[in-house]
C-alpha cells in the first residue's frame, strides 16, 4: 500500500500508513485475538467498473504506464494528482481493501472491517481528483449493494467534502451519503451545502453539513448528533460505510476546523455505536485525508483500529516509547507523548435548543429543514 506515493514532497504520503501500521503494532493492536490482518489485492478492471467508467479505467492504465503523458481532462497529471509509473495498480490496491472489508461482511467473516489506506472519497466515476485515483469506499458500497443489502449509509468526517462518493450515488435512493465538512466557501472542492439533496427520486439521500471554519470540537459534535444519529435511524441501513479522514485536526495544513484527536476518537465511537444499533454492527471504516503525518493521522486511525477491535485505547494511553524514538530518529520530530490531545469534549445536545445567533446551528438548521421532512422528522424537534 506504501505504493500509493505521487511524490517525496506531495502531501498524501504513504509514511502516514506507515507510522499508523507501527503505531498499532506497538500498541499491541494488531495482536488482539479478534483483529486478523488481511493483505488487500490488487482491484480487477472488471471490479473497478462497478463505478468507474471502463474509459476511465483505461485512461488510469495508460497514464501508469507513461506518466509523461498526463490526461488532464481525466484529472491525471495534475497538481493534485501527479501522474507516477505503476499508479494505477497502486490505486487499485487501495480499492482492493475495501473490496475485501465488503466481501468479509458479506462472508460473515467479519463484523467490523477498517482499511485506513482506503477513503478515497474525491474519486468521480470518471475523473480522479483531490489526490483520489479510485474510489474505494464507493466499491464497497457497490459491491454490498450488488450482493443484496438494501440500504447502505455512507458516512464522512473529512474536512473536505466527500462529493466524488456522493456523485457516484446521487441517483440511488438505497444508499444515503452524509457528509460533515468545512464549508465549501473556504475548502477544496467548494461543494456540500444543505441544498445538495441527491437526485430525483433519491432526494433525502444526500446529507451535506457545512460547517464553518474555525467550528472547534464542540460544535462539530454537536452538529454531528443533531443531524447523523436521527437519520441514520429514519434511513435504517443495513451495514455503514465509514470515511474517516482526520484532516480536521488543528494542527492539520490543509482545513481550518480545528479539531482534537479526541473528537476523531469520539466520532468513530459514535459511528460505532450507530452500527451496533441499526445494522447488528456490521461496520466498515477507511482512512481518507490527513496531512500531519507524525504526530496526528497515527494516533487518529490507530484509536479508529482500537475503536473496530472493541476495546478503545484510552487517551491518557501512553504512545509507545519505542514509537515516538523512531519517529525521531527518522523524521526529527518528536511526537505527542499521549494518544489523546487533552481536549474539552463536552458539546450542547441540540435539545437544549436552537441559536440563529451561531454560524454552526444555522449550518445544522439549513441541512435538518432541508433533509429531515422528507423522511417524517421535524426539523426543529426532532
Amino acid at each position: 500500500m506504501m505504493a500509493y506515493r505521487f511524490s517525496e514532497t506531495h502531501p498524501m504520503h504513504p509514511l502516514r500508513l506507515e507510522l499508523t501500521a507501527r503505531l498499532c503494532a506497538d500498541l499491541g493492536l494488531f495482536e488482539r485475538t479478534n483483529l486478523t490482518l488481511v493483505a488487500p489485492p490488487v482491484a480487477t478492471d472488471e471490479q473497478l467498473a462497478a463505478v468507474h467508467d471502463p474509459d476511465y479505467i483505461a485512461a488510469v492504465h495508460q497514464v501508469s504506464a507513461n506518466p509523461e503523458i498526463p490526461n488532464e481532462s481525466r484529472g491525471l497529471g495534475t497538481e493534485d494528482n501527479p501522474a507516477y509509473a505503476g499508479i494505477h495498480e497502486a490505486s487499485a490496491r487501495l480499492a482492493g481493501g475495501s473490496l475485501v472489508a465488503a466481501e468479509a461482511i458479506l462472508a460473515e467473516r467479519a463484523l467490523h472491517v477498517v482499511n485506513f489506506g482506503g477513503g478515497m472519497h474525491h474519486a468521480a466515476a470518471g475523473k480522479a481528483s483531490g489526490f483520489c485515483i479510485y474510489n474505494d469506499a464507493a466499491l464497497a458500497i457497490q459491491r454490498l449493494l450488488d450482493s443484496g443489502v438494501k440500504r447502505v449509509l455512507y458516512i464522512d468526517v473529512d474536512a473536505h467534502h466527500g462529493d466524488g462518493t456522493e456523485s457516484i450515488f446521487w441517483n440511488d435512493p438505497r444508499v444515503m451519503t452524509i457528509s460533515i465538512h468545512e464549508t465549501g466557501m473556504s475548502l477544496f472542492p467548494g461543494t456540500g451545502f444543505a441544498n445538495e439533496i441527491g437526485g430525483p427520486g433519491a432526494e433525502g439521500t444526500a446529507v451535506n453539513i457545512a460547517v464553518p471554519p474555525r467550528t472547534g470540537d464542540a460544535a462539530w459534535l454537536r452538529a454531528f448528533h443533531a443531524v447523523v444519529p436521527q437519520l441514520a435511524a429514519a434511513f435504517a441501513p443495513e451495514v455503514i460505510v465509514s470515511q474517516h479522514g482526520c484532516d480536521g485536526h488543528r494542527d492539520d495544513d490543509l482545513s481550518n476546523l480545528r479539531l482534537s484527536v479526541d473528537a476523531q476518537r469520539q466520532s468513530a465511537l459514535d459511528i460505532a455505536e450507530l452500527a451496533r444499533t441499526h445494522c447488528g454492527g456490521r461496520w466498515i471504516s477507511t482512512g481518507g485525508g490527513g496531512y500531519n503525518t507524525h504526530s496526528v493521522v497515527p494516533r487518529a486511525w490507530s484509536h479508529l483500529v482500537a475503536v473496530a477491535s472493541g476495546k478503545p485505547v484510552p487517551l491518557a494511553t501512553a504512545v509507545p516509547a519505542p514509537w515516538r524514538a523512531y519517529v525521531h530518529e527518522r523524521y526529527g520530530i518528536w511526537p505527542p507523548e499521549t494518544m489523546g490531545d487533552d481536549a474539552e469534549l463536552w458539546w450542547r445536545s441540540w435539545e437544549v435548543g436552537y441559536d440563529p445567533a451561531d454560524p454552526v446551528d444555522r449550518t445544522i438548521m439549513a441541512t435538518r429543514k432541508e433533509i429531515f421532512p422528507l423522511f417524517g422528522l421535524d426539523p426543529w424537534f426532532d
